[in-house]
C-alpha cells in the first residue's frame, strides 16, 4: 500500500510540474528594427563622428517594447560616447513607433593608426523595464580610419635638400 501511495503522489507530482510549465507563459519581447543610417563614414585620427540610427517597432508587436540599456564593442584606442542613446532615445517603443536620432559618437585619439576597426552595438530590453535581452544589434561593422596627412615640405627645403651642402656650391661655380 505504501507504494502505490507514493507512486500515485510522484505521478501526481510530474503532472502538477508539467501542467505548471506548459501553462506558464514566459513573456517574450517583440523585436524592434535597428538601422545605422551612414555606417561607413570617412573618419581620420583626432576627429569624433557620429551615427545617426533609426528603431523603429513592427505594427505586427503584440505589446511595448523597453529599450533599457546597450552593450558594445570598440576597439582600443577609439571611445564611444553613448550619451545619444541615453539622451535622446525613447525608453520604449509601442508597436509602429520609430525614432531617429544619433545612437553614439565615437572619438578618435589623434594618435589613432589608420586600419579598420570593428565595431558593434546592442539594444538591450524587452517586455519589461528590467529585462536585458538583446533586441537589436548592428552586425560588425568596420570604421575605416584614412591615414593622416604626410606633412609637405616647404618649396625652401626642398631647394636646399636638391642643392646639397654649401660647401660643394664653389665646385661648381657658384
Amino acid at each position: 500500500m505504501m507504494k502505490k501511495t507514493v507512486r500515485t503522489l510522484s505521478t501526481f507530482a510530474l503532472f502538477v510540474l508539467t501542467a505548471t510549465l506548459l501553462l506558464s507563459t514566459r513573456t517574450f519581447a517583440d523585436t524592434i528594427d535597428l538601422s545605422l543610417n551612414a555606417p561607413a563614414q570617412p573618419v581620420t585620427a583626432g576627429s569624433t563622428v557620429s551615427f545617426f540610427a533609426t528603431v523603429s517597432a513592427p505594427d505586427t508587436n503584440g505589446g511595448t517594447v523597453f529599450l533599457n540599456g546597450f552593450s558594445f564593442n570598440v576597439p582600443s584606442p577609439l571611445i564611444l560616447d553613448d550619451s545619444g542613446f541615453f539622451n535622446d532615445f525613447p525608453f520604449s517603443l509601442d508597436p509602429g513607433d520609430s525614432f531617429s536620432g544619433v545612437l553614439f559618437t565615437i572619438t578618435l585619439p589623434s594618435n589613432t593608426s589608420a586600419g579598420l576597426y570593428p565595431v558593434t552595438f546592442e539594444i538591450l530590453g524587452g517586455a519589461d523595464i528590467g529585462a536585458q535581452d538583446t533586441i537589436a544589434w548592428v552586425q560588425e561593422f568596420p570604421l575605416n580610419v584614412a591615414p593622416t596627412a604626410s606633412t609637405v615640405p616647404e618649396p625652401e627645403s626642398l631647394m636646399l635638400l636638391a642643392v646639397g651642402p654649401c660647401e660643394n656650391w664653389g665646385k661648381f661655380g657658384v
